[in-house]
């Protein structure tokens, strides 16, 4: 019964988050590319910094989770069997984004009000990880998505909280693999669910089978131009390219930028290797960068004391060519992390500074 009642609780609050005010906005999706490879994007947004750092993690390094007590250690703990690169947070040896040397990709994105992770007791403890070490054990653990499916049914992921966001962080998973394949990981009423992710695509809260259910609202849209209305003698078409797309939501709410993600990713060309196709990703990205004001924090979120929130950074991940992409809110030229450059034989957890100085090329015709 009680496991019933955490259920429904969590059904009523997705059912009303629309009408809420909930300041998260990551973006994430997936494009092919023609040489075979995968190119991953997401955008990461918060009202506050979480102290993003570049990071890689080599082979053999011996981790521990974090327990019930939200004490670092007193979780699950476990030994690298991957290395990884991509971007951490919360000045914690996590990955919030990035990829193995496997080409298992993923993020973990902010679901507030669905997300409520497992019942996990003293004694099993040591068996479980916080929600925001999700990313680290899949990527440190499995090299394909149906790996990562069946590894987290072995373990717990439990409730305990976060010092910065003052509780436990709501997060849900997305992971893509080498392959192509990709599956969406939540926990909702404290029970793990995971979905396959035919569209590639994941924003934030509500669920992801709500957002799939939601993409038939828009299925009249179309790259191509409708046909005039004749009326009369009289045709009165579109005034300009672009009009099958009229009713492309763009707001920054949840459900407008998972639509407008798949719309984008979707119909994105697919004739261009992984390099080009990082250039289209960062192009898809442009639209989900929020302005500094557009998104009001009103009475605080997440530890802040209100203010506005803002695109912290975007990512992209070359799965075939092993490169992690990211540039920042203080520097929107484009850094990289390549996989090359890291002895995963080496069992050590470095960190890179993203927050360099904003590199501006001069144009001149002067000798």
């Amino acid at each position: 019964m009680k496991s019933l009642t955490r259920l429904l609780a969590a059904t009523i609050t997705s059912a009303s988050l629309l009408a809420s005010s909930v300041a998260t906005a990551c973006t994430s999706f997936l494009l092919p590319a023609s040489d075979g490879g995968f190119v991953y994007g997401r955008t990461l947004e918060f009202g506050m910094d979480i102290d993003s750092r570049g990071i890689s993690i080599g082979r053999g390094v011996e981790m521990k989770g974090t327990g019930i007590d939200g004490k670092a250690g007193s979780g699950l703990a476990w030994k690298t069997q991957y290395a990884a690169i991509g971007a951490s947070g919360l000045n914690l040896p996590i990955l919030v984004d990035g990829f193995n040397e496997k080409g298992l990709a993923g993020g973990m994105l902010y679901a507030p009000n669905i997300s409520q992770f497992q019942e996990v007791s003293p004694a099993d403890s040591s068996k479980s990880i916080a929600s925001y070490e999700m990313l680290v054990y899949a990527l440190t653990n499995f090299a394909t998505v149906d790996e990562a499916r069946e590894g987290f049914r072995q373990i717990k992921v439990n409730e305990s909280p976060q010092k910065l966001f003052k509780g436990v962080v709501p997060l849900h998973l997305t992971l893509h693999d080498a392959s192509g394949k990709s599956i969406v990981i939540e926990y909702i009423g404290g029970d793990l669910q995971i979905n396959d992710n035919p569209t590639g695509v994941l924003t934030n809260a509500p669920h992801f089978s709500w957002h799939l259910n939601n993409l038939g609202n828009y299925a009249n849209l179309s790259t191509s131009n409708p046909a005039p209305v004749k009326v009369g003698d009289a045709n009165f078409g579109p005034p300009s390219s672009g009009g099958g797309m009229v009713g492309l939501p763009g707001d920054m709410s949840s459900p407008s930028r998972f639509v407008r993600a798949f719309f984008m990713s979707h119909n994105a060309p697919r004739k261009l290797d992984s390099k080009q196709q990082v250039g289209t990703a960062f192009h898809i990205l442009n639209n989900f960068d929020i302005a500094p004001g557009m998104v009001s924090l009103g009475g605080g979120f997440g530890g802040s004391s209100g203010g506005y929130e803002i695109t912290y950074w975007s990512a992209v991940s070359d799965l075939k060519n092993q490169i992690f992409y990211i540039r920042t809110f203080g520097d929107p030229s484009v850094q990289a992390i390549r996989m090359s450059d890291i002895d995963p034989e080496i069992p050590e957890i470095r960190n890179f500074n993203l927050n360099n100085p904003w590199n501006i090329s001069i144009l001149s015709d002067k000798k």
